[in-house]
């Protein structure tokens, strides 16, 4: 693993299409528990290094119920983006995931991961990639029916505080499913 972890951290398959430059974000460890895929490193994940260290990784770390600590503990959470590098500004907000980074990594990271007993699939990249077909014809839908992908995949939308609208307007998310989400989360992590 540590081996693998250093050659994604070196990866510049992409170097020519990022505006600030390569700096892969990915934390993991064999004995990863839960793996969280989610979009990409935002600028200022890009700037600390530290995934999920923004707005929406507080607001992650909310739904799932989970300290700081035990968040970026990756024995515990492995936090695994669809894009490794920040892929640069669009026109309302971060351009998607550079897509040489999920065929070329996330396979081979899940294969060393022996205790993984969830993966929690955020935002419409991370589900159009693992779900395929089976995902529905928008974010809102898949999200709402959850429990068809479960116990494979727990899908969620992004957390992101652009995503406010989104969560007023569905408030069955917040009501129905964090609550299940939270008691996967727990039930994982209690037994370690």
């Amino acid at each position: 693993m540590n081996q693998l972890l250093s050659e994604i951290k070196n990866c510049s398959v992409c170097k020519e299409h990022l505006p600030f430059g390569p700096r892969p974000i990915v934390s993991a460890h064999l004995k990863s528990k839960i793996a969280i895929i989610g979009q990409a490193p935002g600028t200022k994940v890009h700037q600390t290094g530290v995934p999920w260290d923004d707005p929406s990784g507080k607001q992650l770390r909310k739904w799932l119920n989970v300290t700081d600590e035990q968040f970026y503990d990756e024995r515990l959470l492995a936090l695994i983006p669809m894009g490794f590098c920040y892929p640069g500004k669009g026109k309302s907000g971060d351009l998607p995931p550079r897509t040489e980074c999920a065929p070329l990594w996330h396979q081979p990271l899940l294969d060393q991961m022996q205790e993984l007993k969830l993966t929690i699939l955020i935002g419409q990249y991370a589900q159009a990639h693992y779900l395929g077909n089976a995902r529905k014809n928008t974010l809102t839908e898949t999200v709402r029916n959850h429990r068809a992908y479960w116990p494979d995949f727990f899908v969620l939308p992004h957390p992101s505080p652009r995503n406010r609208f989104w969560l007023s307007k569905n408030p069955w998310f917040e009501e129905e499913v964090i609550p299940q989400l939270q008691k996967a989360v727990s039930s994982i992590l209690k037994n370690q």
